[in-house]
């Protein structure tokens, strides 16, 4: 079997710190941690199963002025990239109760990059959003969230049962 490539940022944070558990959650061996400070479009390419990590990091993430973390750089890698043979799932730190009407919003706009020019992409883990608290979101696509929200900062008591549920449900969809 191929190994997934779970490609996170930043470093040493909180999506780290998730993305370890992710890992351990499907099976250290089958997967590959990878930066988005030190990836490119390439590096993309080489995966068929890939995991994004991301967080939305209060005003700046819906912000015109967005450029300056090491996912802004990132993100035109990530349009370069043809998914239409891959399998995409996506997970997303945010903070329900500082920024409510923006709760996970870079999952909504990483989905959004990743289908630029790639009409079929196979974006897997879809979440119902009952059970999180919120007032509005970008990773809302036809009434759920694109990918797994997290709130680290508010209820990281919840994460590793959200994480192996979510992992759960995308198990087949990545031939685990």
């Amino acid at each position: 079997m191929s190994k997934i490539g779970l490609f996170f940022g930043p470093e040493k944070g909180s999506v780290h710190r998730v993305a370890e558990k992710v890992k351990a959650a499907i099976g250290a061996e089958l997967v590959e941690l990878v930066s988005v400070n030190h990836a490119s479009a390439a590096d993309l390419e080489k995966y068929d199963k890939i995991i994004f990590g991301i967080s939305t990091v209060g005003k700046e993430t819906w912000d015109s002025e967005y450029s300056n973390t090491d996912w802004a750089k990132f993100f035109p890698e990530v349009s370069k990239v043809d998914y239409s043979n891959k399998t995409i799932a996506i997970f997303g730190l945010g903070d329900h109760i500082t920024y409510p009407g923006h709760f996970v919003n870079a999952m909504g706009v990483l989905a959004r990059e990743i289908r630029k020019g790639n009409a079929n992409v196979n974006i897997v883990g879809q979440v119902d959003p009952s059970g999180y608290e919120f007032e509005g979101s970008e990773a809302l696509v036809d009434g759920k969230f694109i990918g797994l929200p997290l709130d680290e900062d508010f209820e990281p008591e919840l994460t590793d049962e959200r994480v192996t549920r979510w992992i759960n449900s995308i198990k087949a969809d990545f031939g685990i």
